[in-house]
């Protein structure tokens, strides 16, 4: 008797229906066909357990199960409870008859318990879109499948509560997310504000700025001068993430398995932070099965890389591209994934060895050429695609001790908002733009022009720095920023001449 099933695979961030079918004819063998990997393969002594734990009867008969189409590869364990259905249905255990309506994913313990699966909001989001009446996947995952609407998502413990609802013997709850309440409920809600940070009133400025545009940012200073606490606040004035963001970003995450069991979608914007110790394949993404990395895991928000000279040189020059694309493809010889990865890069880095060149107070014990063999770990390409660098210097004890409250992330992140405002009109008849970093060359020679005035101060700035070409499109795109915080319709001078103050590690002999 021949019986279908539906699954699905998951390819980079979206989802593909798998068709499982398996057929029961006379004999005694048990074929997985349908390029299934090894933990496919390892389905059968799970289901098999699973059953028997369960009082259902194993076929004593050939079973062939083919997971069409044949030419995806099929990875994982989620197809544990799709095949142990097909099988129960082929035998006669489970009415067949309502099998074509529903989608089903899960894992099997030998008890017959369900364990959480990855990809689960991309698998309800095509199933919603191939037509599906409902969703079964374990309990674990119901809450992430059920912001997606008109989807009806069936959380399940065990493969007995399965068995029983597809034969009718037992009605299950649907889970039920109101997705815009909760969304719009946590979407202000932080543990850290701008408010804790004493002084570096010009290094707020510089972080409201990139905020502003999604600017890129590097911040060079001596240990303990606050770069790290100062970055990890940034997201606090980032604007909040817009519904669609939000479910991009979930998708990304649900596909790396990152998604907690109360979660059900992503209401803050991702704030990344690896060791330096990372490698390449672990921060663009990739493997032997291509998983996200740290820069996708970081799409439409923070990649924060702290002692970025510490970083190995080639994960550094990896990043090149997706800064300027906003997208990294994986390619392999028979496939390739693509993952967004639209992220601000913030960095932070001790201005030499010792930490303490330019120091007010403490003198710098490098030797000479060592600071600059030290700055030198960061090329010159990967500075250029930086916007803003900026020089953190320490806080003085006055300052430190100072009770009165510093201005709030709240405020800074309402002039962001109009800012953003401001763009999102200018920019609004251009696909995938929505903020001054993201602007082409073009775009800026369009919205981004200058006066004679200020044409003949990027001029003198261009020969006494030695700008690249790059540069210079940088310093129009955090300028238009700039006028764009203030409410000015055109670039004038004074923010031609803060963008370019913002180019301190393009200045002539900054390391002596």
């Amino acid at each position: 008797m021949l019986v279908k099933t539906y699954g699905s695979a998951v390819h980079g961030i979206n989802a593909t229906i798998i068709t499982i079918e398996v057929n029961t004819s006379r004999g005694i063998n048990f074929h997985i066909v349908g390029l299934p990997d090894s933990a496919v393969k390892e389905s059968q002594q799970r289901v098999t357990a699973a059953l028997m734990v369960n009082k259902y009867e194993m076929p004593r008969k050939k079973i062939v199960i083919n997971m069409a189409p044949a030419d995806i590869r099929k990875e994982g364990s989620a197809y544990d409870l799709p095949i142990a259905v097909g099988i129960l249905a082929a035998d006669g255990q489970i009415h067949n008859d309502k099998l074509d309506k529903y989608l089903i994913m899960g894992e099997l313990s030998l008890d017959g318990g369900l364990q959480p699966i990855r990809g689960v909001l991309p698998i309800a989001i095509q199933a919603r879109e191939e037509g599906f009446e409902g969703f079964i996947l374990p309990k674990q995952n119901a809450r992430e499948a059920g912001v997606v609407n008109k989807m009806t998502v069936y959380g399940v413990e065990n493969l007995t509560e399965v068995v029983d609802f597809l034969n009718g013997k037992i009605e299950i709850e649907p889970t039920i997310v109101d997705t815009r309440k909760e969304f719009y409920s946590n979407i202000n809600k932080t543990d850290v504000d701008f408010s804790d940070v004493k002084g570096q009133e010009n290094v707020k400025r510089a972080l409201e700025i990139a905020a502003a545009g999604g600017h890129n940012i590097i911040m060079i200073g001596p240990p303990g001068a606050g770069k790290t606490m100062l970055a990890k606040r940034l997201s606090t004035i980032i604007p909040p993430f817009t519904l669609q963001e939000a479910l991009e970003t979930t998708k990304i995450h649900s596909v790396a398995g990152k998604i907690s069991r109360e979660t059900s979608l992503m209401t803050q914007r991702p704030f990344r932070s690896p060791h330096h110790t990372i490698s390449d394949v672990a921060l663009v993404g990739g493997g032997q099965y291509p998983q996200p990395g740290e820069i996708s895991l970081a799409h439409n928000g923070v990649l924060f890389l702290d002692e970025l000279p510490e970083f190995k040189r080639t994960v550094l020059e990896v990043m090149r591209q997706p800064l300027e694309d906003r997208v990294i493809t994986i390619s392999r010889a028979k496939f390739s994934v693509e993952y967004p990865a639209s992220f601000m890069l913030v960095a932070s880095m001790n201005p030499c060895p010792c930490g303490f060149y330019n120091h007010p107070e403490k003198a710098c014990v490098c030797p000479p050429g060592g600071v600059q063999k030290y700055l030198n770990k960061i090329s010159g390409p990967l500075l250029d695609r930086i916007d803003i660098h900026i020089e953190v210097v320490p806080v003085s004890f006055k300052k430190l001790s100072d009770t009165q409250s510093s201005e709030s992330s709240e405020k800074v992140r309402q002039r962001v908002e109009k800012s953003r405002l401001r763009q999102a009109e200018r920019l609004k008849d251009l696909p995938e733009v929505y903020c001054n970093a993201q602007m082409s060359s073009r775009q800026i020679r369009q919205y981004c022009k200058i006066g004679l005035e200020g044409q003949a101060l990027l001029k003198t700035a261009m020969e006494k720095l030695g700008l690249s070409a790059r540069a210079y499109d940088r310093i129009l795109k955090v300028s238009r920023t700039i006028a764009d915080l203030e409410g000015c319709e055109d670039i004038q001078s004074d923010h031609l001449a803060e963008a370019i103050q913002y180019r301190s590690l393009d200045r002539e002999n900054w390391a002596g």
